[in-house]
């Protein structure tokens, strides 16, 4: 059974909310601090469309953060239910996550707006997810133990800062050093221990907390 057609009011309204989500994340990872109107320009809308849709910069910004936890939540279970290689699931798992880009949200706006629960519901749904992979690699041994969830976390982030030329360059990078990362992670004969504590998963939701 396929759906209706939407009307072309509906079909607008959509067009509208995809472009204003698409402006909001290109504007708001370049600048956490622009207001409102720099989105509506860059979306070629009028302000009163997106505040018709948006009625502030933290609903916006708690939209694009849902979206991007909503992502990172599909590209983890579509990898816990691949049931070949666990090191293979994994990589895959990683790659991923980089190509969907969700680690710039947190890189800019953490402790930019004030989470709803919906957001910290799918939150800990990620962190879940996260931790079941990481489990299952590590059991299968093909992921060095020292390393831990929080160590990955950080690690996709640092990839998500990598901004070098247009896109399609971006991605080559970002994949490149995605790459040599991985060869890190994976158990080999006679790895180094790693030096220092690990990053721990407060230190990491307490970026979420507003400022002030």
């Amino acid at each position: 059974m396929t759906s209706a057609p939407m009307s072309g009011r509906k079909a607008q309204a959509a067009r509208n909310d995809e472009l204003i989500l698409q402006a909001a994340r290109a504007v708001f990872t370049a600048d956490p601090g622009a207001p409102i109107a720099a989105v509506a320009e860059r979306a070629g809308v009028g302000i009163s469309a997106l505040y018709r849709r948006y009625p502030s910069k933290e609903a916006l910004l708690q939209k694009l953060c849902g979206d991007g936890l909503k992502l990172y939540i599909e590209v983890t279970e579509r990898a816990l239910a691949e049931e070949g290689d666990a090191w293979e699931a994994f990589a895959g798992y990683l790659r991923g996550i980089v190509d969907a880009d969700t680690n710039s949200l947190t890189i800019r706006l953490a402790g930019t707006f004030r989470p709803t629960e919906e957001l910290y519901r799918d939150a800990v749904r990620a962190d879940g997810l996260a931790t079941e992979i990481h489990r299952r690699t590590v059991e299968a041994g093909a992921l060095r133990p020292d390393v831990t969830v929080a160590d990955i976390a950080l690690l996709l982030e640092q990839i998500a800062s990598i901004k070098l030329g247009d896109e399609k360059r971006t991605a080559q990078l970002r994949h490149r050093f995605l790459a040599l990362a991985t060869d890190a992670l994976r158990v080999t004969p006679g790895h180094r221990e790693l030096p220092g504590p690990p990053p721990e998963d407060d230190e990491l939701k307490a970026r979420w907390n507003p400022a002030g």
